[in-house]
């Protein structure tokens, strides 16, 4: 009786302390909708902001958030995944692949801050790239690659050890059968890791106030040559994001309206990471369930 008792209550305590995490998140997301849905609109998402009169917009900054979020994925893609599988499948038990592990753990445990400090150090500094989108976009890879490599190993590495040795002893290499086998299999998680990674360049702010700048030059969307300093394609030209525009706008807006552009603003950013996550969840089940041909 005091055993199932015990049960009882701690049972209650862990749903009491779920439920209340879950009322937070719930009614922060909806404070935040509520304030901004009303000032989200065509002329919001795509007219350029105002300093010092009302009726600007977001359109600049929402295209520098997802062009940078392309430019960081390309490069973060490859080289987490590739890092993932020497971690998996190749590299032995030792001393050298227990430090790398390490690094890995410590690196994804550093504030994102202390990333753009570093980003603005070696890549605006050291390797004059100034403020820049490409600046911004290897800031952003150091801040998510271990997550990318970690996701990519884990994912390997629950991949049923009978479907490896089935390629192995049908004669297939070790690339091949990780290539043909493995990657497949490990391809949902490996999937689902990398929109959730997505979803954090996108609402990254702290990192690019060193690295990709606080300013947009006037941009020519009809101009797409990736050398002119005013195309919006040029990844060597300073980019203010979404989430860096939140931030200044809250603390340095002249505006009349500043409030409402933060609060649109807002909940425009809060919408697209959540479709980040919603989408992850449900192409991932989706992918696995294609490959697993399970309902």
């Amino acid at each position: 009786m005091k055993a199932r008792a015990a049960d009882r209550v701690a049972t209650g305590v862990i749903i009491g302390m779920a439920s209340l995490i879950m009322l937070v998140l719930v009614g922060l997301i909806a404070y935040l909708l509520f304030r901004g849905l009303s000032h989200i609109s065509w002329h919001f998402l795509t007219s350029p902001p105002q300093s010092i009169k009302a009726g600007g917009g977001i359109g600049p900054q929402l295209f520098n958030s997802l062009y940078l979020l392309i430019l960081t994925m390309l490069i973060t893609i490859p080289l987490g995944i590739g890092a993932g599988i020497y971690m998996s499948q190749y590299a032995k038990a030792n001393q050298l692949t227990a430090f790398i592990r390490l690094v890995v753990e410590v690196l994804s445990s550093f504030p994102s801050i202390v990333i753009g400090l570093f980003g603005l150090l070696v890549f605006v500094n050291l390797f004059h790239m100034k403020y820049s989108l490409a600046a911004g976009a290897l800031a952003l890879t150091v801040f998510n690659l271990p997550l990318m490599v970690r996701v990519t190993e884990q994912a390997l590495n629950g991949v049923p050890r009978e479907q490896k040795e089935a390629g192995l002893a049908l004669g297939l290499s070790r690339w091949k059968t990780i290539s043909s086998i493995m990657l497949p299999m490990a391809f949902p998680a490996i999937l689902t890791g990398t929109i959730l990674a997505a979803g954090r360049v996108f609402g990254e702010a702290a990192a690019l106030l060193f690295t990709a700048g606080m300013t947009t030059p006037r941009l020519d969307f009809g101009n797409w040559n990736p050398l002119d300093s005013h195309s919006p394609l040029n990844p060597f030209r300073p980019a203010e994001t979404l989430a860096v525009h939140i931030w200044k706008i809250n603390s340095e807006g002249r505006a009349p309206d500043a409030p409402e552009i933060a609060a649109g603003a807002s909940a425009v950013l809060i919408i697209v990471v959540l479709l980040f996550n919603f989408g992850a969840r449900w192409l991932g089940r989706a992918i696995y369930r294609k490959f697993t041909a399970t309902k």
